[in-house]
């Protein structure tokens, strides 16, 4: 949400305070009656609109959450150098009682605060006449989103969970009479798209911003969205007849999960994404002419309320993520930790557009494609031009080994390598993680040898204070093309039967993708691929073109691959071989494990909390916790 929601979070009245403590309790625990400062609430236009904005005030804020949640740091894309507790995830020693960034009871709060807006705001239109009805619509329908989207937010994590519907739990009433079961999964998918395109009907959800008050606010495009990513999930393995969970059964004995694989899951995932394709209101970002690729791509999260947001969990400063990915080396304030691993940045197509790295041998040894043009001695140094991007007008020489030299543009916007020059409004200073160097001489510090690139503000100059602003993309048009392209393909694969001209859009839509960052189509660079080598290059394109947007995280799960590749060694560059100043010693240049990850059968999916387990007797915990 745009900032304006954040500046009414919390009543101002004692009254109302007094409310808000009492509903900030678990969605189970027993409160005290409300009713004596209950009805006080709908009496004005103000205070009405404060507890709307207060059921909003659950929405996660991507741009400040990104280094605090799971979903950079505990997958094989990037590492959090920090002691967050989401650490526990990456090294195995979470359980029911140590459940990090546990969230299902504030999204439960959320929700509850929600069905009390939407179930008693309209008595404020007989007490306040300065309130029209399609402004308090409007409320009504932005809530009923956000109580959907809390929904969705828990599903990702936990699988089927409660619905409670337009339910206000009757919390003077026993324990025993609180215990309920988990809907299965399908109950719960059918409910969030049926709240989703409940919204995408009303004429109070929109299809675009009107104000600028308005930016952040949900929209027609924004619910179907949530659709188009939940289906994509539902089709894929972890929830389409997953053997893990396939005999999963609730006291009634119901199923919890899906028994069986659906293949027309996929055709739906196609169809929910396509819908946005079709909408004229949106476009892949181009800059200008759209001829710089770099700039392209910087774009989407330099160039505010871009054509390419379908929404945006808002208008943000950058100093979170500018202050946890700028390195140490700059003078002023700087914490610069969070980065991709070596398995992210091997990821990167080459300039001709072939994937360098086809897999590693025991050893972390990486098996090369000769015909990418990928160098075999790829620590060999030599000087090469530095793309132009970020508010340069001209690149420049650098000295750097060949491994980072012939990428694609998306590499070097997204990834910041020793000995480069991280650029900062007028200007660039060198940077070595060599242990002692200039931007590795305490905690803070990149293990993997890598910084995060693309949320910062190159343009601006943090060490005078200079942040900028974002607007994070959540959903953008890029994701949908994806969703698209991998639900064709795996339909095909399946021998789902097709729509006309859907294999033709997808293929279209990726060489569009591709395009926008200066590469060849992907039949032209590989023209010999059968649909099974096209669904494994379109999930690398996913991993490149969406990185460090909390998208891998779940797909290396929904996909069921995190055993294999969240799992076992992460590897980097030598961060504690010892060097001084901004260049970094031979030593450095070697590829080493700087963590040993875990990764079991039972982490696709969060456990419920012992405390809820302890209270609620009819819940059935996830498998293997």
């Amino acid at each position: 949400m745009k900032t304006i929601l954040k500046r009414y979070m919390w009543f101002t009245s004692c009254i109302l305070c007094a409310l808000i403590l009492s509903s900030c309790e678990d969605f189970l625990d027993r409160q005290e009656d409300e009713a004596l400062t209950f009805d006080k609430i709908w009496k004005t236009k103000a205070t009405t609109k404060q507890y709307w904005l207060n059921s909003m005030s659950f929405l996660p804020n991507d741009a400040d959450d990104f280094n605090y949640s799971p979903w950079v740091g505990a997958s094989d894309e990037g590492s959090v150098t920090y002691n967050r507790d989401t650490r526990w995830i990456n090294f195995g020693s979470w359980n029911a009682s140590a459940v990090p960034y546990e969230k299902m009871t504030f999204y439960y709060r959320g929700i509850r605060e929600c069905n009390i807006f939407m179930q008693n705001a309209d008595k404020c239109l007989e007490n306040d006449p300065t309130l029209e009805k399609a402004e308090l619509e409007m409320w009504k329908a932005q809530s009923r989103f956000a109580r959907a989207y809390y929904y969705f937010l828990m599903m990702r994590i936990y699988g089927p969970v409660f619905l409670i519907g337009d339910e206000l739990l009757d919390f003077t009433a026993s324990t025993e009479a609180l215990y309920r079961q988990r809907n299965t999964w399908d109950e719960c998918l059918q409910y969030v798209v049926s709240e989703m395109e409940n919204c995408i009907n009303n004429p109070a959800i929109k299809d675009s911003w009107e104000s600028d008050t308005e930016k952040g606010l949900a929209t027609k495009g924004a619910c179907q969205a949530v659709i188009s990513r939940l289906k994509l999930y539902a089709a894929r393995d972890l929830f389409n007849g997953c053997r893990l969970y396939a005999n999963m059964k609730n006291p009634d004995g119901s199923n919890l999960f899906p028994a069986t694989n659906d293949p027309q899951k996929w055709l739906e995932a196609a169809n929910a994404a396509k819908v946005l394709i079709d909408n004229p209101m949106y476009k892949l970002y181009r800059s200008g002419d759209g001829s710089n690729p770099y700039e392209n791509y910087y774009g989407i999260t330099q160039a505010l309320w871009n054509d390419e947001l379908i929404w945006t969990t808002g208008y943000k400063g950058r100093y979170t993520l500018g202050v946890h990915t700028a390195p140490t080396g700059l003078s002023g304030t700087a914490y610069g930790g969070v980065g991709p691993t070596q398995q992210q940045v091997d990821a990167y197509a080459m300039d001709n557009g072939r994937y360098p790295i086809n897999g590693y041998q025991k050893d972390g040894t990486p098996i090369i494609d000769e015909t990418s043009g990928y160098s075999a001695d790829e620590f060999m140094k030599s000087t090469w031009t530095y793309p132009a991007w970020g508010g340069d007008k001209n690149g420049y020489n650098i000295e750097a080994p060949n491994m980072y030299k012939n990428r694609e543009p998306r590499f070097y916007v997204t990834v910041f390598f020793s000995d480069g020059y991280w650029k900062h409004g007028n200007a660039k200073t060198k940077c070595s993680f060599a242990k002692g160097a200039n931007s590795n001489k305490s905690h803070d510090y990149p293990k993997a040898g890598y910084l995060l690139n693309r949320f910062y503000d190159h343009t601006s100059n943090s060490v005078s204070g200079s942040w900028g602003n974002i607007t994070f993309p959540t959903f953008r048009l890029g994701e949908m093309y994806l969703n698209f392209i991998e639900a064709t393909l795996e339909c095909k694969k399946r021998g789902v039967s097709l729509p006309s001209g859907y294999e033709e859009k997808a293929m279209e839509l990726w060489d569009d993708l591709r395009d926008r960052s200066g590469l060849e189509g992907i039949k032209t660079v590989y023209p010999e691929a059968t649909t099974e080598k096209l669904i494994e290059l379109c999930r690398q394109e996913r991993r490149i073109e969406l990185a460090f947007e909390n998208h891998r995280y779940f797909d290396t799960r929904t996909w069921m691959i995190a055993e294999d590749v969240d799992g076992g060694p992460m590897y980097g560059m030598d961060t504690l071989f010892p060097g001084t100043g901004d260049t970094a010693p031979a030593g450095y240049w070697k590829r080493v494990v700087f963590e040993t990850r875990v990764f079991n059968s039972n982490h696709y999916l969060y456990p419920f909390t012992q405390r809820e387990l302890d209270r609620n007797k009819l819940l059935v915990q996830n498998y293997g916790w």
